[in-house]
């Protein structure tokens, strides 16, 4: 088959951002509500992730000093829910591999995973909280906020469900999971006010990212305000986040998918695809695509390759690339399966691109709109064939950039995404 060239387009809306990342972390520790509830030589938990957040280290190392400058003894705790395995080990290897470490923090790192049921929420269910966080002089968390992969509701991803399934550890993470969406959305907040009775959480760092993943806004919410304000943040990084900028196309392919750019491996509110079970998919969703592949799965995800179901096409490098212990126990403590039924496997990534054109549902190949992209999280250029080019010559945000090029491909067919997007996350790890 003879491929389409590619065209590269930039997203250009103006975005908000943060000059002083550290300046501002700190700023907001030592002048918020919460930093009265601080004391000399408390031992103070601070909640971490296993999100792929920028200024991860800088946000977190800021904090860590900002609560040792109010006098505490600050140490981190891992609160990814089953993540990394819900192993210690392989939470201790996440929080690593974004230099979460006493290396880089000085500062101790506990990733054990004994969980303690402090109380019974509203639904009669047990609340599940880390033992470490319990036995705790004070907790705050570190959390970006941003709309979930799975649903609708007041309190998405952030500072509460962190406080819930994160601090829950496998067991909360489980327990809520087990009421599939309804759970997440209805159930979490009820669970987070037995922990506001029962725990000494104190407060917690909003992170807002813009549409090219830069810190646009951070914020310490106190305990008081955590249900009038996450909220309103919500609301604001749902405005600000990167989208695909076309209604419609036929092929989307993906570089990689992974729990660094998603928590869904690939973003559902990226690709229009939700692909819940007993769930119809909306018929709002943008945009609409006919064929996703995706090629390879983050190294940063250590073979957990959630999502990897909802591209149709993938390559058998991904697939081989799938550890089945941490794949295997996110999975069936999320209780989403479709989104990880494995797709169809082809050996290269020109095949794979192939097989997106020919069954796309466009039999004309000059036709196609289709469009390539390194991952779900960085989405600001976006290469594309001449339809869509010619769709974004029409959006006011929206540039051209260059002149359209063959697609790269190596010596084995498979595409050269450092030559596509020399920025992205893959290309930094290739030249790390």
């Amino acid at each position: 088959m003879k491929l389409p060239l590619i065209q590269l387009v930039r997203q250009t809306a103006p975005q908000p951002v943060v000059a002083d990342v550290a300046g501002e972390v700190r700023r907001q520790w030592l002048h918020s509500k919460t930093a009265a509830r601080i004391r000399p030589g408390m031992r103070i938990a601070v909640g971490c992730g296993s999100r792929g957040i920028n200024n991860y280290l800088t946000i977190t190392r800021a904090t860590v000093a900002a609560l040792q400058e109010l006098g505490a003894r600050p140490f981190i705790v891992a609160a990814m829910g089953s993540h990394g395995g819900a192993t210690a080990a392989g939470q201790r290897e996440l929080l690593a591999s974004y230099h979460i470490d006493e290396a880089h923090l000085g500062v101790p790192v506990v990733t054990d995973m004994e969980a303690v049921n402090i109380g019974t929420n509203s639904w009669g269910q047990p609340v599940w909280w880390d033992k470490n966080a319990l036995a705790a002089d004070g907790v705050v968390t570190v959390s970006r906020v941003k709309p979930h992969t799975d649903f609708r509701g007041r309190f998405e991803s952030g500072i509460l469900k962190m406080l819930v399934i994160g601090l829950g550890k496998q067991r909360g993470a489980d327990q809520v999971h087990s009421f599939g969406t309804r759970g997440l959305r209805d159930m979490i907040p009820e669970s987070g006010r037995v922990i506001l009775e029962k725990t000494r959480f104190l407060g917690g760092l909003a992170i807002l990212e813009n549409a090219h993943e830069q810190t646009a806004h951070v914020e310490v919410i106190d305990r008081d305000d955590l249900y009038d304000r996450e909220p309103v943040l919500l609301q604001q990084a749902a405005q600000m986040m990167g989208r695909l900028p076309f209604k419609g196309m036929d092929v989307l392919i993906v570089g990689e998918c992974g729990k660094n750019y998603s928590g869904a491996g690939l973003d559902p509110n990226v690709i229009g695809r939700m692909l819940i079970e007993a769930t119809p998919e909306a018929e709002t969703n943008d945009p609409r695509i006919v064929r996703i592949a995706v090629l390879d799965v983050s190294p940063e995800s250590h073979g957990n390759a959630t999502g990897i179901g909802l591209a149709d096409i993938t390559t058998t490098r991904a697939l081989n690339a799938i550890d089945p212990i941490p794949f295997k126990m996110n999975n069936f403590t999320a209780r989403s399966l479709w989104r990880s039924k494995l797709p169809f496997a082809f050996d290269t990534d020109r095949e794979v691109i192939e097989k997106c054109i020919e069954t796309c549902w466009q039999p004309d190949y000059d036709a196609v709109k289709l469009a390539i992209i390194p991952n779900t999280l960085e989405v600001a250029e976006i290469w594309v064939t001449a339809p869509l080019a010619a769709d974004a010559q029409e959006h006011p945000h929206l540039a051209l950039v260059g002149e359209p090029i063959p697609i790269p491909f190596d010596a084995h067919g498979n595409l050269v995404q450092e030559k596509l997007f020399p920025h992205c996350v893959r290309a930094r790890r290739s030249h790390s």
